[in-house]
Formats: structure tokens, C-alpha cells, sequence
């Protein structure tokens, strides 16, 4: 019986989805039910407060107020978006809040899926294995009502787009992520793979230049601009503030060491190596290679990444372990990658390891870092043999 239904999940991918709908409906209840968290100082908000900071950026566009200002009266944290983000909850704004919440797990949770089952170069199996690799990471970010799942599945279905040449699809996905998160930028590296640059280059400006001015819909093109440059002195304070659990994070836990630009300069050169590679750009597991890369980079490379931002990388984690060799330190890499980065966040991994270990020293990332770092050397060295990708 067991098999049977594991032999369905592979072949009819409905009833994946099936499973992932109840799980928002879950998800987006307990968020609900648990109703208001007291924060450190003694004030009460809403358990789903993340969300509630992107519903009101529309109400705070509408009036022109700052998008960037801390409005208290529903939580203790900055608006970080870019005011077409804020014009894009228009229609989960209006909403009662569950259904808004609702619509918001499941666009986090169902574009990733897409993306993934977009993907024309793996079997169903192995995509079923990247979901259920993903899955505990993707509950995480649903609890915080993040847009991690969001920005992972962007940029998946971004690269399942250039694979089916459909080019203005896959610059939209990319444009989006990027006024979503400025970080989404590392993304139009997927467009070095394929050919037709030119017609990547030209969607991607009027991609741009339709999002940037979105906000006229409610704004005047004066109100529009005091906002973009509200939302650039955010990001330039934000940038000094905090150092993530990353690579940087891991410096500076460790031992003491503060060097944000230098780790950004590092990452990027060593993330821009394997690209010298001209020749290999046409590979099967190349191309998924650098996707798992980027996702990587994305978090483990970014000054404000937290616990439910690793969803973009364990992605990138799954992705980059069904596009290798199945090897013993693959193997073990995955599993090290599973125990302490997806599972330390849970209540299963031991609560004293996690708050006296694992959140001080950021360990959270360490396999993330470990797996990047072997990519990289695999793909800078990478010998072409067959065109063939291994199944789970």
C-alpha cells in the first residue's frame, strides 16, 4: 500500500499537490489560531506579522506615506520591498485576513512547486525528492509568512523557462525576484547558458520599466520617486546593521571578524569561476549546477539571511545533489546538509544543541557553505561524460 501510494506521488504529481494544499490550509490556520505573540518587550502582534507588513504597504502607497518607516501598531520590523511589491498585495490586502494569508502560503508554496515540475532535464522522481527535501524548510519560511518560498520558485521556474526558450517568462521571473529582493539580481546569470542575449536584455528592461513605474497606478511620479529614494536609504542602512547566518555570519561568530565586502567580493569572484567555462555551457548538469549555485549564493552570501530564508538554499542543496554523482561524500554531504541545516530548526533536533550551538555559532549554514564550496571546485574541474543525471 505504501508502495502503491509512493509509486502515485511519483507518477501524478496532482497528488503531491493535494498533500501541499493541505499543508498551507495548515500552516495558514495555526497562523491564525495562535493569534497574538508577545515580542521581547512585553507588546503583543499577530503571529502572521510579516504578513501583515506587506498587506499594509498597499494601504501605506495608497496614502503616500513612507513605505520604509516602522509602523508599530503591527510590528517591530521595516517594510524592505520595493513599492511595486506593495501594488502587487493589492488584491491579498482587501481580503479578510485568513484568505489573504492563505493566498499568500499558496503562492510561496506553488510556484516553487511549478518551477520544480517545470524542470525538463530531471525524472519525477527526483523532483519528488527536491520537494520533500524542501518541504520542512518551505513550513518554516509558511510559519513567518516569509516570501523565501516565493523567490525560490522564481528563480526555479526562471531556468525552466530558458530551457523551453520561452525568454519573456523566464526575464519576468528574474525581475520580479529582484523588487521582491534586491538579492534576486545573482539570478540573470541563468541568461550566460542560452543563447538570444539580446532579446533577454531587451525583455528584461521593459520587464523593469513596467515594474518600476507599477506604482503610478496609485502614486504621481513625484510621490513614486520620493519612495524609490526612501526605499534605497533603507536598504543602504539595512546593509550595516547585521551580518546574517552566512558566510559572514560564520566569520564573525567564530572569530571576530567583520569583513562584509570583502566576503561579498570573495563570493562573487568564486561564483563567477565555473563561468569561464564557455564550453560547458550547453551541459545538462552544468546548466543545474550553476541553478544550484545560485540559490546557494543567495542566502549563504546575504548580510540578512535567517532561518526561513533557507529555503532558497536547501533547494539549491536538493537541486545540486540530484545533478552529481551519487558518491559516498555527496551522500554524506546531503545527510549532514539535512541534520543540521533543515532539521535543526525543528523541534526534533535537540533544543540545547540548537539554542547553545546552533543559533550562536550559525551553523545552520555551514553545510550550505561546505556543498557550495565543492560545487564550485566540481564545476570549475567538471568532465564532461554522459547526458545523463542520475536518479534519487
Amino acid at each position: 500500500m505504501l508502495k502503491s501510494f509512493y509509486g502515485k506521488l511519483i507518477d501524478k504529481p496532482a497528488y503531491l499537490a493535494t498533500i501541499l494544499l493541505l499543508v498551507v490550509i495548515g500552516v495558514t490556520a495555526q497562523c491564525i489560531l495562535l493569534g497574538n505573540q508577545a515580542d521581547a518587550h512585553g507588546m503583543y502582534y499577530a503571529y502572521y506579522k510579516n504578513y501583515l507588513i506587506f498587506k499594509h504597504s498597499f494601504f501605506h502607497l495608497v496614502k503616500n506615506q513612507n513605505l520604509y518607516l516602522l509602523y508599530t501598531d503591527f510590528d517591530l520590523d521595516y517594510f524592505k520591498y520595493s513599492p511595486s511589491f506593495a501594488v502587487l498585495m493589492a488584491p491579498m490586502s482587501v481580503m479578510p485576513d485568513f484568505l489573504g494569508l492563505l493566498c499568500w502560503n499558496l503562492l510561496n508554496v506553488f510556484v516553487l512547486f511549478f518551477g520544480i515540475y517545470q524542470l525538463p532535464q530531471i525524472y519525477n522522481k527526483q523532483k519528488l525528492f527536491v520537494v520533500a527535501f524542501v518541504l520542512i524548510e518551505l513550513i518554516t519560511s509558511l510559519q513567518n509568512s516569509q516570501s523565501n518560498g516565493l523567490m525560490a520558485g522564481l528563480i526555479v521556474l526562471a531556468f525552466a523557462m530558458c530551457e523551453k526558450k520561452k525568454i519573456a517568462m523566464a526575464t519576468l521571473c528574474i525581475v520580479l525576484s529582484v523588487f521582491i529582493k534586491i538579492f534576486g539580481l545573482v539570478g540573470f546569470a541563468l541568461f550566460l547558458l542560452y543563447p538570444n542575449k539580446i532579446k533577454a536584455i531587451l525583455y528584461t528592461i521593459g520587464w523593469t520599466i513596467v515594474l518600476v513605474l507599477l506604482p503610478l497606478l496609485v502614486n504621481t511620479p513625484a510621490q513614486l520617486y520620493q519612495q524609490y529614494q526612501n526605499w534605497l536609504v533603507l536598504l543602504r542602512d539595512d546593509y550595516s546593521v547585521s551580518q546574517g547566518i552566512s558566510v559572514g555570519g560564520i566569520l564573525y561568530t567564530w572569530f571576530g571578524i567583520s569583513a562584509k565586502q570583502f566576503v561579498f567580493v570573495v563570493g562573487v569572484v568564486l561564483f563567477c569561476l565555473p563561468l569561464l567555462r564557455f564550453r560547458l555551457y550547453k551541459e545538462p548538469r552544468f546548466q543545474l549546477s550553476l541553478l544550484a549555485s545560485i540559490l546557494i549564493w543567495m542566502v549563504i552570501f546575504n548580510h540578512k539571511a535567517e532561518s526561513p530564508t533557507f529555503v532558497i538554499a536547501v533547494a539549491g542543496l536538493a537541486i545540486w545533489y540530484i545533478a552529481q554523482p551519487a558518491t559516498l561524500v555527496n551522500k554524506i554531504l546531503i545527510v549532514f546538509a539535512f541534520l543540521l541545516t533543515v532539521l535543526s530548526a525543528t523541534d526534533i533536533f535537540p533544543a540545547a544543541i540548537r539554542k547553545n550551538y546552533v543559533i550562536p555559532y550559525d551553523l545552520k549554514a555551514l553545510p550550505c557553505v561546505f556543498i557550495w564550496c565543492k560545487l564550485i571546485i566540481d564545476m570549475v574541474f567538471y568532465i564532461p561524460e554522459t547526458p545523463q543525471i542520475k536518479a534519487v
